[in-house]
């Protein structure tokens, strides 16, 4: 007896409903992030699987698949007789205004530093083009692990004029913003900083240095920061451990 042919069509309406799942998982699961980041749980601990379908009109395969992908990030975790709950903090980081790690996170605890390298060091090709130096002229180099109540949040490296940063040899980089400091030298304000944002893999040595999984997801922000006059005078490398820090800010349109 010849095999029960399936038609053709039958797979195809199988993977689109597990595409159709899966994008709903994923946008669920955006909506649910966001609560989390926004303190929207206050007792960290997330509704029943039950709740959280009827709420968003999903069913209980795609909440529970939309749970998964939170886990995955590590933002929540299953407890027995609890239920799902919160067992990460991420902090907010703002992007709208130019401030060091310890004044855009002082209400979350204390920032310390760890430095890691402090010295002059001949300026490679592109940091120097970027401060606006010959090439090869000596820069300070300052390597900061950075640490929020003990908890490790970022790798910072940067590189300075040594007619700006010299001066910073002698002061307490160990538990004040180089920010706060090149301000307290020069006796004003910095002016405006440009910056790069992407998710890069770590590295070996920098994963082990914010005690992150290998390879895993980090931010880095690129920032050359400038005085009043237009002069460039820090470029940094920030790598942050992207399950701790979320970025946001306040965009505005004008009209032309």
């Amino acid at each position: 007896m010849p095999a029960e042919r399936i038609p053709a069509s039958l797979p195809v309406a199988a993977a689109r409903r597990r595409r159709l799942r899966a994008d709903q998982a994923r946008q669920l699961a955006d909506l649910l992030r966001h609560q989390i980041l926004s303190g929207g749980f206050p007792r960290g601990v997330l509704p029943l699987e039950d709740v959280i379908a009827a709420d968003y009109r999903a069913s209980r395969n795609t909440v529970r698949q939309a749970l998964d992908l939170l886990r995955g990030e590590q933002l929540v975790e299953r407890k027995a007789g609890v239920g799902t709950v919160v067992v990460c903090e991420k902090y907010p980081h703002g992007l709208d205004r130019l401030q060091g790690l310890a004044e855009t996170l002082h209400e979350h605890g204390r920032v310390t530093n760890e430095v890691r390298t402090v010295g002059p060091v001949s300026a490679p090709g592109p940091v120097a083009h970027r401060l606006g130096l010959p090439e090869h002229t000596d820069v300070l180099c300052i390597e900061r692990l950075r640490r929020l109540d003990g908890l490790p949040l970022s790798l910072d490296l940067s590189y300075l004029p040594m007619d700006v940063g010299g001066d910073l040899l002698g002061c307490d980089l160990e538990n004040t913003d180089v920010f706060r400091l090149l301000e307290t030298l020069s006796g004003g304000p910095l002016g405006h900083a440009e910056i790069t944002l992407e998710a890069v893999n770590s590295d070996a040595h920098s994963a082990a240095v914010l005690e992150a999984p290998r390879e895993s997801a980090v931010l880095m922000l690129e920032r050359l920061t400038h005085l009043p006059d237009g002069r460039p005078v820090d470029l940094e490398f920030i790598r942050f451990r992207g399950d701790r820090i979320t970025m946001s800010g306040v965009l505005r349109r004008h009209s032309v």
